[in-house]
């Protein structure tokens, strides 16, 4: 017997050994559903005309770090409702590349599609004829019957059902009561689970919700049927308007780590079916995912490049660097494919990256400052985050500007002379002098705009002609 059946089979507030923790845990945590006859609007941080408040109550929850970690990706599905669609043929050249990405462990786990439209069931149906273990495909949909026998006749074996849990929801979208909302999303997941589907049950709004007096009770029931059907149900945790909160001691319901340890350990539900889903509207997406992990989420949904909902989810290509900077390795990921998706988007998509977005955009190891440039002349290491050459297929790079001095035009040219001595190229060097003196009249004649690599090409050969 493990130790969440354990907690099943024991008495109400028995004490028992966790031997996760080796500790004393009081077992069996009584937190029953209220049924209020308002909404609570949690008005002291959220009332609407004003920033939201971060209260804070000094309470800390011990982080637990699961076993395994993974990351799952939204990209064509929240990803794909906050831009143009892609075309069959896009989506199913990104799914390859989220595949190559994840590497042979599969650390990219899932990618969830749509599946409304014929093109969005006909990209689902290729991606699923590539025969590839992982990502899984699997979708979300409408929480009807119809859309259940479609996931089942497409032959996936899990999909997303949206169970929002905020007040917000519960009463002015749906227009029912906390009891009247589980009950309804009870049947909806029992539905799922007879037809032959795992449930990902979708906790919107998780960061505006009561969470003792809903979500808890109600992951205890996911928790109840789950034992009882011995199908696994998923809890994705998601922070639709980015107000969550990685700071230790803010209070719910802001709190990333209260709400991820207590969904862990007061409904004990297990890591690896607790999921997290971040926005970026506060700058936290990142941050966010990753104190998920910290707290005992072994899975964080993204979609590439961030693409998502109003400011976006939680970039994929981030989460495989704070991944290899938990773990101390990519674990067989792949991180020069992050490379590849970025040119894919830009040359074939057409999408414009904004570019000092970190790892993706064109200017993120792009150097314009002389002092910059005389580091990188000296050793790479001074000013370059990491060998960006060998872990993404992008050698720093350096552009030219009025603040680049002959430093930054001799590391310039040291990446653009193709010859045996290019290495020894100095700030004295005739040419860079040159160079230099052409780029500073420039800027004393009022332009405004980076030197671009062709005119400096062409000024070397006005040099060379002399």
């Amino acid at each position: 017997m493990n130790f969440e059946q354990e907690f099943d089979n024991a008495p109400k507030g028995e004490l028992r050994m966790n031997p996760k923790t080796n500790l004393l845990e009081v077992m069996n945590f009584e937190y029953a559903l209220q049924d209020v006859e308002k909404p609570n609007l949690y008005r002291m941080l959220y009332s609407y005309e004003e920033v939201p408040k971060l209260m804070f109550n000094q309470r800390l929850v011990p982080m637990g770090m699961p076993k395994n970690i993974w990351i799952t990706d939204t990209t064509f599905r929240d990803g794909q409702q906050s831009r143009e669609p892609y075309t069959t043929e896009q989506i199913v050249h990104l799914y390859e590349l989220l595949h190559k990405l994840g590497g042979p462990k599969g650390i990219i786990r899932q990618s969830e599609f749509f599946l409304y439209s014929k093109k969005d069931r006909e990209a689902a149906l290729k991606c699923l004829d590539k025969g590839y273990e992982f990502p899984e495909v699997t979708s979300w949909i409408r929480a009807n019957h119809k859309d259940f026998e479609l996931v089942k006749t497409i032959g996936l074996e899990e999909t997303g059902i949206l169970v929002s849990c905020s007040d917000y929801h519960i009463f002015y979208k749906l227009k029912m009561t906390r009891r009247q909302a589980i009950d309804h999303y009870l049947g909806i997941i029992k539905d799922c689970i007879d037809i032959g589907v795992r449930p990902r049950c979708h906790f919107e709004d998780i960061t505006r919700a009561d969470f003792y007096g809903f979500v808890v009770p109600f992951v205890i029931e996911l928790h109840k049927l789950m034992m009882e059907t011995g199908v696994p149900i998923k809890v994705r945790a998601c922070d639709t308007m980015g107000y969550g909160v990685g700071i230790p001691g803010v209070a719910l319901p802001r709190s990333i780590p209260g709400i991820i340890y207590g969904i862990h350990h007061y409904a004990h539900m297990p890591s690896e079916l607790i999921e997290f889903h971040g926005h970026n509207d506060f700058y936290r997406a990142v941050s966010n995912s990753t104190t998920a992990w910290l707290y005992g989420a072994s899975g964080v949904n993204c979609s590439l490049l961030g693409i998502g909902e109003r400011t976006g989810n939680c970039p994929l290509e981030a989460m495989v660097m704070e991944y290899a900077q938990l773990r101390g390795s990519f674990d067989g990921m792949d991180p020069t494919v992050i490379t590849e998706i970025a040119d894919y988007y830009k040359n074939e998509i057409g999408y414009d990256i904004p570019p000092r977005t970190p790892f993706v955009g064109d200017d993120f190891n792009v150097t314009r400052a002389g002092v910059h440039a005389d580091g990188l002349l000296k050793n790479e290491e001074v000013y370059n985050i990491f060998d960006t050459k060998t872990i993404l297929n992008r050698p720093p790079r350096i552009m030219i500007s009025n603040t680049s001095g002959a430093s930054g035009i001799a590391a310039w040219l040291r990446q653009h002379v193709v010859s045996e001595d290019s290495e020894s190229i100095q700030k004295t060097d005739p040419l860079v002098v040159y160079l230099k003196n052409w780029v500073d009249e420039q800027y004393a004649n009022g332009r405004v705009t980076a030197i671009t690599d062709n005119e400096l090409m062409e000024q070397m050969e006005e040099w060379r002609k002399q």
